[in-house]
């Protein structure tokens, strides 16, 4: 299925509250987060497990900062680039405007979060609309961390 992508980051430490993810729809093109997931390598015994917050939010009109922007990846062979724009791990988080959560999850760090909505959960973000996926707590120590998010672009 076209219009369909995924957005990455593997291998990132992580020891502050940041947006994971913040996906931007473009002009004319709204997008649905169909699916995410969150997974880490280093938080391996009993006495290092925790439970950290994770947000999804939309409505904010001030971008994150001090992250990174990978290109989204089609599912398909087409090779169309995506229209919407993506950052991730920024650590000082988006803000301003009305931001209104949506979920929130509590990911126990010992086990991958993988979180795929049915159809009837998707969250749809108008034209020029933001979504973030928020880590609003912060991490006891250091976690290096992985994670994915699945995004149709409609239009």
């Amino acid at each position: 299925m076209s219009g369909i992508y995924t957005v990455q980051f593997n291998g990132v430490a992580i020891t502050t509250q940041q947006d994971l993810f913040e996906l931007v729809a473009a002009s004319g093109k709204p997008i649905v987060l169909l699916a995410f997931g969150l997974s880490q390598t280093t938080e391996l015994g009993d006495a290092q497990e925790e439970q950290l917050l994770i947000l999804l939010k939309s409505g904010q009109s001030t971008s994150g900062s001090g992250g990174s922007a990978p290109t989204p990846v089609p599912t398909d062979s087409s090779g169309i680039a995506a229209s919407f724009t993506a950052e991730v791990n920024n650590t000082t988080k988006a803000s301003t405007g009305t931001i209104v959560t949506h979920k929130p999850y509590a990911w126990n760090v010992r086990a991958p979060l993988d979180i795929v909505f049915t159809e009837q959960e998707q969250l749809v973000m108008a034209a020029g609309r933001r979504m973030t996926i928020e880590l609003a707590s912060t991490p006891n120590d250091s976690i290096t961390c992985n994670g994915y998010a699945v995004v149709q672009e409609i239009g």
